[in-house]
């Protein structure tokens, strides 16, 4: 009987990342961007390896790419809401995960220039 070996010695990582307009699951695509951080940075992400090293700063928490917002930028009050979403693998672990702002320029300030979600 034959043993499955791995195919590589790097566990797989490979997402999808999208920018929605709206809060529910039928929000629509705005822009999405794909990224495989093993064994190399690439993808259609316009900065990969700016994006994996964001990723790997995570621990695996995509909560953590939230920062707390930036006290200097004020933003209007109005709802419409902006949902980021992060889907695929990685690390070898499945990973489906959003988080929902209430306008894109809380959004903006909360994301803070994170790389992952510049595109």
């Amino acid at each position: 009987m034959a043993e499955a070996k791995p195919t590589s010695l790097y566990a797989p990582s490979a997402m999808v990342f999208s920018v929605s307009q709206g809060d529910a699951a039928g929000a629509a695509v705005l822009r999405a961007a794909t990224l495989s951080c093993m064994p190399s940075a690439q993808g259609t992400h316009p900065d990969p390896k700016a994006a994996c090293t964001a990723l790997n700063s995570t621990g695996g928490s995509f909560d953590r790419l939230l920062a707390a917002p930036d006290t200097n930028r004020a933003c209007p009050m109005h709802y419409a809401p902006v949902t980021v979403t992060a889907d695929g693998v990685w690390q070898g672990g499945r990973v489906s995960w959003k988080h929902t702002f209430s306008n894109s320029c809380e959004m903006s300030a909360t994301l803070n220039g994170n790389a992952v979600f510049a595109f």
